[in-house]
């Protein structure tokens, strides 16, 4: 199958990517790199079924030959570091971009699978988040150029489901972590990592009783690939995350325990709009994609330390 990976530089376009590849498809990768990296492709440059355009996404862009079977739409900064950074090519991504995904799909006739974010429940009034909650967004903040320019490309995508009958769906992602985190995008786990691995402080933003669920890349993979293959999945929004729903804190000592690292915890003012829970409701997920995370975060943290680890040597 001829596939497109928008956004296949970054951090799950490449891990994306290279269960393609591994499964015999013929792979087109489209990367600004604003955000994506050239050395996470760099393992598979080569590949006789791979193809690299350093293309953004906001232009349109139409391949040669016969046309594409399916398009994974993961191009966006996903960082606070990221989009705050790039607000404008943030919510232009989200939504000119989105919009010539969905273009190029309907015309294609492929299926499309939009990736979409936790983010769009905002700092959530429900706990855990299920499909069907609105969210608690500010319009006007400071994560809002990630955060409603998601919430814009869900309509969207959606909306070409209902007017044109395009076969799409829609992930949202929870926290994913793993080898090949940008270990300067900002996040909490590369952070934390970085700082323990050199025995710098653990930087916490409040007091540490905010809680996230964080997902193994292969995991979140694995999601992925069944959200856009599964027969049934037309039309549907699934939330794709881990449900063991740690503190911030807990967190940071959990990494300072596997990285046998001596390092402190420092504690500094909370984050504007910085949700105070996070944890997803998987039971669509189990139910319609028969998926749950299967990697501990135990042996998750010990492959993405490694990682960074070896990262620092070069």
């Amino acid at each position: 199958m001829k596939i497109l990976v928008s956004g296949g530089a970054g951090f799950i376009g490449s891990h994306l990517t290279e269960r393609l590849l591994e499964q015999g498809h013929h792979v087109i990768a489209l990367d600004n790199l604003i955000t994506g990296r050239r050395e996470n492709i760099a393992s598979f440059i080569e590949h006789p079924e791979y193809e690299f355009y350093e293309h953004d996404i906001i232009q349109p862009w139409q391949p040669s030959g016969d046309p594409v079977s399916a398009i994974f739409h993961l191009a966006s900064p996903a960082s606070p570091v990221g989009y705050t950074r790039n607000p404008i090519e943030t919510h232009l991504v989200n939504s000119v971009g989105t919009h010539n995904m969905l273009k190029l799909a309907l015309a294609s006739e492929a299926k499309l699978l939009y990736t979409s974010t936790s983010e769009a429940y905002g700092d959530p009034l429900e706990h855990p988040q299920r499909e069907d909650y609105w969210g608690n967004v500010n319009p006007v903040g400071p994560r809002s150029c990630y955060d409603e320019s998601k919430r814009f490309g869900e309509s969207l995508t959606i909306e070409y489901v209902r007017q044109f009958n395009l076969d799409a769906r829609i992930v949202r992602l929870f926290n994913t972590y793993g080898p090949r985190n940008d270990p300067q995008d900002g996040r909490v786990v590369p952070n934390f990592i970085m700082q323990a691995l050199e025995n710098r402080p653990l930087t916490i933003y409040g007091n540490g009783m905010q809680t996230r669920s964080f997902s193994y890349i292969s995991d979140i993979v694995e999601g992925i690939m069944r959200a856009m293959f599964h027969p049934a999945t037309k039309g549907e929004v699934i939330n794709l995350g881990n449900p063991d729903e740690r503190t911030i804190l807990d967190f940071a000592n959990r990494v300072l325990e596997v990285c046998n690292s001596e390092a402190k915890i420092e504690f500094f003012d909370g984050r504007t709009d910085d949700p105070n829970k996070r944890c997803p409701d998987i039971s669509k997920a189990r139910r319609l994609l028969d998926w749950e995370p299967v990697v501990s975060l135990e042996e998750g943290l010990r492959h993405t330390i490694e990682y960074f680890r070896s990262a620092s040597r070069k």
